[in-house]
C-alpha cells in the first residue's frame, strides 16, 4: 500500500512540475517571440509549484529524506532508533492534523477572494495546504502502521509444538 501511495505522490508532484514547466515555456515563448504576455501564466506557475511542494513533502517524508537531527541518528541503540521513529511519526501525524484544520479555517475565511490573473476563486489554490496536510496525514498513518506491523512480526511467539511432537 505504501509503495502505491509513493507512486501516486510522485505522479502528482511530477505532474505539478510538468504544468509549471509547460506554462512557463508557453509564457516565455509568447513574451519573446510574439511580444504578448499571458497574464495568468506566472500566477498558475506559483500555484502549481505550491501543489508540487505539498506532494513532494509527503513523498520525501515517506522516503526518509526529510530534515532531521543527525546527532540523534548517530545513537546506535535499535530500541532508541525505533522509539525515535515512532515519536517523529506521531509528531508528524499531530502536525498534519493541525495544518489541515488551520488550512481549512483559512480557506473558509478567505477562499471567496478571486484570483487577479486567472479569475478563479482562490479557494482552489489555497486548498493546496489542505491537500498537503491530508497527504502528510496519510503518510504518517502508513508509517505508523508499518511500525505496528514490524512490531507484531517481532513479537509473534514461536509454536510450542514441533513437527516431531505431532
Amino acid at each position: 500500500m505504501m509503495e502505491q501511495y509513493k507512486k501516486l505522490l510522485a505522479f502528482c508532484a511530477g505532474s505539478s512540475l510538468f504544468v509549471l514547466f509547460a506554462v512557463m515555456l508557453v509564457t516565455t515563448i509568447s513574451r519573446y517571440f510574439f511580444n504578448t504576455s499571458i497574464l495568468w501564466g506566472e500566477e498558475l506557475c506559483k500555484y502549481s509549484m505550491i501543489y508540487g511542494v505539498m506532494f513532494g513533502t509527503s513523498l520525501c517524508y515517506l522516503e526518509g529524506l526529510h530534515i532531521k537531527f543527525a546527532v540523534l541518528d548517530s545513537i546506535k541503540s535499535n530500541v532508541f532508533q525505533k522509539a525515535l521513529e515512532v515519536l517523529v511519526d506521531i509528531s508528524v501525524l499531530v502536525c498534519s492534523v493541525i495544518m489541515t484544520y488551520s488550512a481549512y479555517l483559512f480557506v473558509a475565511k478567505r477562499g471567496g477572494i478571486e484570483s487577479p490573473g486567472i479569475g478563479l476563486s482562490m479557494s482552489y489554490f489555497q486548498s493546496a495546504l489542505i491537500v498537503g496536510g491530508i497527504c502528510l496525514f496519510v503518510a504518517a498513518t502508513l508509517r505508523l502502521a508499518s511500525h505496528v506491523k514490524f512490531a507484531r512480526r517481532q513479537v509473534t511467539p514461536a509454536s510450542t509444538l514441533s513437527q516431531s511432537d505431532v
